[in-house]
């Protein structure tokens, strides 16, 4: 491309291009873990935006530097507004900026929610992969029937060919329906059953995701998991201390998941340490530390979500655009140098 021109990506461009790669997206976000432990990469925290009439609304900046051929630097601006789903909006929309390492000028600006949705579906395919990958997984449960879940469900079901029952339960009752109707039409091997409530998801699958717009916890320990369960705990909020400090705690980042009033942070709170957490993602995709602390101990994967995987899969669909002659080439983007 030349100096100073910009690649711009709508939404369809991204899912278009990123559709049915699935193996290549999880295969990017593991790579992007595995640079992080190894140090080849610069992780800020996250910015929190709130707004003092709502303690639900949130815009949240990114930004991440990920070494090697995969990596690039950038920011990801991605919005979450709950209500906008009875308004017949999306809850979550975002803005991915890719920068050139070299000179640092904007390379790419992509519609970032098709990316944020499925580097966090691939990161909880991942985990699954590794943490339940030895037990039972035929059936799974979905806690939250928005977008993120429907997302985790097929890259689930891409790491997990032979998964046949999928138990889904929100607390908006038409939401539920909506995603079983739209799970049927896309996965038609798969029974799509609506639970009755938070509980008999977790009574009903050893293999649950939450992604919930819970902004406190609402699943405490009188909730009955079961002991060799594996719990995808994506919207990081769902979980009591007492549950999260009664299983096996594995995360993404210790220092990233431990604040913003996670459950993680919440648990740290009430121990007083870390102790609890007993290792990294990254840990076991390395051979560090083994999948499970022990064969009846519930795990839990806690993801805080960091921006070095909104930059791998954005790369991917650059390059992909790129290779493709995909989107619109913005020229001259940045202003005439007058020096």
């Amino acid at each position: 491309m030349r100096n100073g021109s910009v690649l711009i990506l709508n939404g369809d461009d991204v899912d278009s291009l990123l559709s049915g790669r699935m193996a290549e997206i999880i295969d990017a976000v593991q790579c992007a873990y595995e640079s992080h432990a190894q140090g080849s990469s610069s992780l800020p925290h996250s910015t929190f935006l709130r707004f003092p009439d709502s303690d639900r609304n949130r815009i949240i900046a990114l930004p991440a530097f990920l070494g090697g051929e995969r990596g690039g630097a950038g920011v990801k601006w991605v919005s979450s507004f709950p209500d906008n789903v009875s308004k017949g909006l999306v809850r979550a929309s975002a803005v991915i900026v890719l920068n050139s390492t070299v000179t640092g000028m904007p390379e790419a600006i992509m519609e970032g929610s098709v990316i944020s949705a499925r580097r966090t579906a691939a990161s909880a395919a991942l985990a699954a992969k590794y943490l339940h990958g030895h037990l039972e997984a035929n059936r799974v449960g979905m806690v939250g029937c928005g977008l993120i879940s429907f997302e985790i469900l097929r890259f689930l079901l891409a790491v997990f060919p032979g998964l046949e029952t999928a138990y889904v339960y929100d607390l908006d009752e038409r939401q539920s329906q909506k995603f079983k109707e739209r799970a049927v039409r896309s996965f038609t091997s798969l029974d799509v059953r609506i639970g009755r409530d938070v509980s008999s998801i977790f009574e009903s699958a050893p293999l649950v995701a939450l992604a919930t717009t819970a902004i406190r916890p609402h699943i405490t320990a009188s909730t009955r998991i079961q002991p060799r369960s594996t719990i995808l705990h994506i919207s990081l909020r769902d979980l009591a201390p007492a549950v999260i400090l009664d299983c096996d705690n594995v995360v993404d980042d210790i220092d990233h998941v431990c604040r913003a009033d996670t459950s993680v942070q919440l648990a740290e709170r009430t121990v007083g340490n870390r102790d609890f957490i007993r290792c990294t993602l990254a840990d076991i995709l390395r051979g560090k530390a083994t999948p499970r602390m022990d064969s009846s101990s519930p795990a839990i994967f806690s993801p805080f979500g960091l921006g070095i995987l909104d930059i791998a899969v954005a790369r991917l669909a650059y390059d992909l655009a790129h290779r493709d002659g995909r989107g619109m080439l913005m020229d001259s983007f940045a202003p005439s140098n007058p020096f």
